[in-house]
Parts: C-alpha cells; structure tokens; sequence
C-alpha cells in the first residue's frame, strides 16, 4: 500500500472519531490520579482501625465501699503506635491511679481534671485502677449511685447493703462473699440502697428474741432491766480510772490508748482493723500510713480504705506532714448512740 495512502487514511480517521484524543486524555488523567486515591485508601485503612481501637473498652468493673467512695478497675484496647493514650474518668475526685501495661509495667501518667494522660511504651492493652467519690451521694440513710456508662459493666455493692430502689432492671445478678454483684449496660443507672449494720451483730437470734418477746415478755424486761444495772455499776467503778487524766471528758469518751475500750465501743470492728489500731497504740499513737503498708504488707490503695474506714468510725483522724498522711489515734473515742 502506499505510504502517502496509510498517512492521510490515519488522519482522517482520527478526525472522524475525535473521541479518541478524550479517551486518551481520560486515560492519562485516570494513570496520574489513581496512584493519591491509592494512597488516600490506605491512610482511611489505617486509620479505622486505630481510631477503633483507641477508645474500645474490654471490661469494666466497679465496687462500692461503705465510705461512699467507688473503685474502678477498666481493661482497654489502645493504639501501640501512640505514646500518649488519653482516657475520660468518671469525675474528677481520684486517688490511687494506676496505669499497668500488658506486660505488668507500672505506665507513667498525668491527671487533669477528669482526663488522665497514659504513656503507653508500645502496650496494646492497658489496666487501669483508681478510686472516685463522685458516684455515690448520701441524703439521710439512702446512698445513691449514679454513673452514665458507655459500656456495659460490673457493680459489686458494699457488704451488708439492701437495695431498695434502682431505674434499670439488671442482666444478671449474684451474691459473693454476702455482696451484690449487678451486671449493668450502657446508659444511665440510678441505685438506692442503705447499709445495714445489724445483722452482723446477732444474725441469727433476731427470730427467736421475737418469739420469747411474744411468750414471756415480762421476764425479758425484768433481765434487760438487771443487765442496765449492772453495766451502769461497772461503768460507775471504771469511770475514775479512766478519768484520771482528764477529769472533765463525758462519760461516753475513753482515752484513745485503752485499746479494749474502743473495741468494746465499736463492736463492728473488722479484725484487720483492730490489728492496725493496735499497731498504731504501741507506736505512741500516730504513724504514717506508708510505714502501716510497710508492717502489714498491704498497697496502697488497700491500706487507704481501711484509714478511711476508721477515720469514719471516729477512731483515728488523719493530717498532712512532709506531704505524706500522718494516721493519728483520736484522744476521746465517743459511744456509738
């Protein structure tokens, strides 16, 4: 064929279908702009997955305390690439923070207000723990426990606690070791309940005190009156020993050094408590609470409830020295009315 004939039969076939050149030049913007939505792809599928894992809860478990504190124990999924991992708390009342990574290493963190900023060093997974007092409040003898969880969670409630009112019914509900464990979901939960002291004291004879009552409830009295009595006696001929050192304290005070007293006065004691005030006693009367985790071999976040739990009985009272507590046995220790 000749050459001239090809050349010019090319040419008008490009000009009789100009789609071409737009196809072409389509082709050739499709080849420059595929490589950034390649790259776009891959940054959005990288970041899902990050963003997911960076506030996914695992588990959540809290335990109320008869001192309307609550302490919160949160196992998270974070992003290991991220060295600070930051975490919304409960409220901004918080003691006893502890970060812990998966490998068992204490993380370094920071609070600030109710945001805790974690050092991850590489971690995946993170457990937190710390103690709160913004989800309890108290009116008369009804505590209320308040939370507006993200995620469905465990509530262990104090021991000797009768629940008496609640807004959400609970998915599951067991009794261990004599305390209420409520498995809660998302949402707001509202619970009403109130500390019951008296079964712990005679638990069992309470049924038959009210049969004798109802069949010789004369002579009940007359022995109830005798036993008075007699207290009344004994107190009468203690009452100047104990007195000798300040003359001028209520009959219903004891110096804080007759440990037998104070036990006899709080009778609900727990014996590891009794164990500490004896330990307090024999040091002069005060120590610092980090040389009372040091005896008894306790954290600190353990030996920090039962100070509490002392402190709240009138036992002890705490104060500030060289930035550390210091646990002080009280002088008079006053009757439970």
């Amino acid at each position: 064929m000749n050459p001239e004939i090809v050349q010019i039969h090319r040419k008008e076939t490009f000009r009789e279908d100009g789609m071409l050149f737009v196809r072409t030049e389509g082709i050739l913007e499709i080849m420059i702009k595929t490589p950034l939505l390649i790259a776009s792809l891959i940054v959005i599928a990288f970041t899902i997955p990050i963003q997911t894992s960076f506030s996914s809860t695992r588990t959540l478990d809290l335990t109320l305390y008869s001192d309307g504190s609550t302490h919160v124990t949160s196992k998270l999924d974070v992003n290991p690439l991220d060295p600070d991992f930051e975490v919304d708390l409960f409220g901004p009342s918080i003691d006893n923070f502890v970060a812990v990574g998966e490998n068992g290493f204490l993380l370094s963190s920071e609070i600030v207000g109710n945001k805790a900023t974690i050092d991850t060093f590489g971690s995946s997974t993170i457990t937190i723990d710390y103690d709160i007092h913004d989800l309890i409040s108290k009116e008369g003898r009804v505590w209320t426990f308040s939370l507006d969880s993200p995620t469905d969670y465990s509530l262990l409630m104090p021991t000797n606690s009768i629940i008496v009112g609640m807004n959400a019914l609970p998915s599951n509900m067991n009794i261990i070791n004599e305390q209420t464990k409520l498995d809660l979901g998302t949402g707001l939960s509202e619970i009403n309940y109130i500390l019951d002291t008296t079964p712990s004291t005679t638990p069992e004879q309470q049924p038959v005190d009210i049969s004798i009552f109802a069949l010789i409830g004369v002579p009940i009295v007359a022995s109830a009156v005798g036993a008075i009595i007699m207290i009344k006696r004994k107190q009468t001929k203690s009452l100047p020993v104990i007195q000798t050192e300040n003359t001028f304290e209520p009959k219903t005070s004891v110096v804080s050094n007759d440990i037998e007293t104070i036990f006899r006065l709080r009778p609900d004691m727990r014996d590891d408590d009794k164990e500490i005030v004896k330990f307090i006693s024999e040091n002069g009367g005060e120590i610092l609470e980090s040389d009372l985790r040091k005896k008894f071999l306790q954290p600190r976040t353990t030996m920090w409830r039962a100070v509490k739990r002392l402190e709240r009985l009138g036992v002890i009272e705490t104060s500030k020295k060289d930035s550390q507590n210091l646990v002080r046995l009280k002088k008079n220790v006053e009757e439970e009315e």
